[in-house]
């Protein structure tokens, strides 16, 4: 079986071929490290091999993490990328660098309030429901106009751009189309006047057609680590 560290050579050359593809600089595009489910160990080994962002999807189960990978943390940028309840908004804003998955606007001002003055601005990306899936959480892409342009008006925090989890597809040309619109729904945004960077899309099974649709963020877990 592979080990991390050469799971992370694989995925790096499929990102580059991605970008090359793409004809696009390959620093553009971040690689994020999805743990979740993964002891603090598996963490510990990645970045021993260089990786230093990571996506959890569960409260708790992050902040634990976090805790003991503590003398790491310097090096850490910890980052949310499933769904978030009120009640858990707190812990979130105290521990966390990004948060992907903010579905609405109370969230984000939950956040906004409860970010410790110490800490510098929380990064947040709206999660929007690209697919129009029942299962999915996420903005409609008719609702995130008006709710980006409010969000980017809140202190302690700064919107940084949109996230989505496309349902899967079969051939590329279909896995880039829902990519495709979250794009051009961020460009969108920008032509208003906002000033988004970050496109976070992408995983294991479709990295490189989010990459050719412009992707700056991929959430890569079960191609570093392995399946749950």
């Amino acid at each position: 079986m592979a080990t991390i560290a050469e799971n992370i050579q694989q995925v790096r050359q499929r990102i580059a071929g991605a970008c090359a593809e793409a004809q696009r600089d390959v620093q553009s595009v971040t690689l994020l490290a999805v743990s979740k489910t993964f002891p603090a160990d598996s963490v510990r080994e990645a970045v021993h091999a260089g990786l230093h962002r990571y996506g959890e999807n569960y409260v708790q189960e992050a902040v634990d993490k976090m805790q003991a990978l503590a003398d790491l943390r310097a090096q850490l940028e910890w980052h949310l990328i499933g769904p978030l309840q009120s009640n858990k908004t707190r812990v979130v804003a105290e521990h966390f660098d990004w948060v992907h998955s903010v579905d609405r606007l109370k969230i984000a001002e939950r956040l906004s309030a409860q970010r410790p003055a110490h800490l510098p601005p929380l990064q947040l990306c709206l999660q929007v429901n690209i697919s129009g899936e029942d299962s999915k959480s996420g903005l409609a892409p008719a609702e995130v106009p008006d709710v980006a342009r409010q969000v980017a008006g809140l202190p302690h925090v700064k919107l940084r751009g949109l996230m989505a989890i496309p349902e899967p597809a079969g051939d590329l040309d279909a896995r880039r189309r829902p990519h495709r619109a979250l794009r051009e729904l961020m460009e969108s945004l920008n032509q208003e006047g906002l000033v988004l960077d970050t496109l976070s899309m992408g995983m294991s099974a479709d990295l490189e057609a989010a990459i050719l649709e412009g992707a700056t963020v991929v959430r890569i877990g079960t191609a570093l680590f392995g399946r749950r």
